[in-house]
């Protein structure tokens, strides 16, 4: 059964040489990609909509607040339910 509050993302981020991963854009699954504006915080934490445990990155993307995990093999986004409908307006 699919997760209607995960969304699967792909991630171009910088990575330090103290191991630091800085998430700088997404790419949704239709190919948008998303500027990332600012990583607010980033530290160990579940995904209590979506389900799993994480490094979790709260970003800001004009001006709202979302929600990257990281899980060492995937990205996602944490959603309301509506999907990529919630970036895809940001988008345009």
């Amino acid at each position: 059964m699919e997760n209607q509050y995960k969304l699967m993302v792909k991630v171009n981020a910088d990575h330090e040489l103290g191991g630091e991963i800085l998430p700088r854009y997404i790419v949704l699954p239709s190919g948008n990609k998303v500027a990332i504006d600012r990583v607010l915080d980033a530290r160990p934490a579940p995904a209590l909509k979506a389900g799993g445990q994480g490094m979790r990155y709260t970003l800001s993307v004009r001006d709202k607040t979302v929600y990257l995990f990281h899980d060492r093999l995937d990205w996602f986004i944490e959603t309301n339910g509506d999907g990529e409908a919630e970036l895809s307006a940001e988008t345009a």
